[in-house]
């Protein structure tokens, strides 16, 4: 049993040590890089839904699930964090702190678009205040830039 319990730590620590260091690369574990990844994590799931479920997935041919688009959206995933990271590695570098907000300002801008539409495909009507948040966002983020 002590061998499990000691594993158990060594996991936890190893994963722990892995997001520590991921999350200082971004810039840090914030309020704006906590919303991305919420964001990314709904766009995929409802994404997958749109897919499997309602079969009208507008980046395959037939509309379904395919595992390639899958795959391909897991990998722009990745690529807007690099995104982030280098933002964030640039404002270091300059001492200032716009450049990461402004990236991440617009990735969350553009998730949640690409949330909408999802939902649309789904059929589900989207009210006003949310456009209009998505809106102000998408101004916030051309203004940083």
């Amino acid at each position: 049993m002590e061998y499990f319990n000691t594993l158990k730590i060594t996991i936890i620590s190893i994963f722990g040590c892995i997001g520590g260091g991921i999350s200082s690369l971004l810039g840090g574990w914030d309020l704006a890089v906590q919303t991305l990844v919420i964001f990314m994590i709904a766009d995929y799931i409802t994404g997958l839904i749109v897919a499997g479920v309602f079969k009208t997935s507008n980046k395959t041919e037939s509309g379904k699930l395919e595992s390639k688009a899958g795959w391909k959206g897991l990998c722009r995933k990745g690529g807007t964090l690099l995104i982030v990271l280098i933002a964030s590695r640039m404002d270091i570098v300059l001492g200032s702190s716009f450049i990461r907000d402004a990236v991440v300002i617009g990735y969350i801008a553009n998730e949640s678009l690409s949330i909408v539409e999802n939902l649309g495909l789904m059929g589900i009507p989207i009210p006003d205040p949310i456009k209009n948040g998505i809106d102000v966002l998408i101004s916030k983020g051309e203004k940083k830039e």
